[in-house]
Parts: C-alpha cells; structure tokens; sequence
C-alpha cells in the first residue's frame, strides 16, 4: 500500500517502513506525527485519488532525525561588467519513518 502525501509544499510517494526526507517540521526526535493531507492512496492496481484530499486518509510517521542538506551554491555573473556574486545556504529537513497508512 502507498499513499501520496503533501508536506512542505511538495509532494511525496511513500509507503509503510520507508525513510523520507522532507521539509523541517516542529516536531521532537521520536514523536509520531500525523499527516493528514493525502491526495492519493493505492494498493496494487487499484487507486483512491481526492479532489484535492482523500476523506479520512492518514499518514502515521515517526520523527528519526533533523538536519541540513549539503550546501546549494548559487553564483550570478555578467560578463564584461566586474560582477560577480557568491552566495549559498543548506536547507533545513526532517527525516521521518513512515508507519501506518489508513485509507
């Protein structure tokens, strides 16, 4: 069973015991957090999809870690004209065990 679920203005493929990384989220290591904002679920060949959401689906996941991404470096030039700009920062994320996925 999966279930595509929305965090952090993206979207994810998950399924039960899988190891996701996405946007930080206030939560403590080893909390269990709920998503509610499910916009498919599918086990096997058949599919439930929302309008935007699926009714009373669920994501159970369980907070493993926070950390930083290794560091995006954005660098601006123009030629001919003596400019050049450096800059780059490491995002924030959580990873999370996902658990149980009620449809």
């Amino acid at each position: 069973m999966y279930a595509v679920i929305k965090t952090g203005g993206k979207q994810y493929r998950v399924a039960s015991g899988e190891k996701i990384k996405v946007e930080q989220i206030a939560a403590d290591v080893g909390q269990e957090i709920v998503i509610d904002q499910v916009l498919a679920v599918g086990n096997g060949s058949e599919i439930k999809v929302g309008t935007p959401l699926v009714s009373g689906a669920t994501v159970k996941a369980t907070v493993v870690a926070h950390g930083k991404h290794d560091k995006v470096r954005i660098f601006k030039m123009r030629r001919r004209k003596h400019y050049q700009k450096r800059q780059g920062h490491r995002q924030q994320f959580t990873e999370l065990q996902i658990g149980a996925i009620a449809a």
